[in-house]
């Protein structure tokens, strides 16, 4: 079961809490994970060789957002 847990200030969940190498991320990769959950499907439909069409200005995009995550 996850668990929410606190790094310098920040929560973070942690999808498998008690395993030896734990998936932890915040709330900014939380967000670009759900905006992105279409292409992240593709890429496991497709064994990680597609993740779909681009789309212009989106997520990972040069004209993209100034955010780094």
């Amino acid at each position: 079961m996850p668990e929410i847990s606190e790094y310098k200030g920040n929560k973070l969940i942690c999808l498998n809490p008690g395993s030896k190498f734990t998936f932890s991320f915040g709330l900014a990769k939380a967000k670009m994970i759900i905006e992105n959950l279409d292409s992240i499907k593709k890429f496991i439909e497709t064994n990680g060789e597609s993740c779909g069409e681009p789309s212009e200005g989106g997520a990972g995009s040069e004209s993209g957002s100034k955010d780094p995550f």
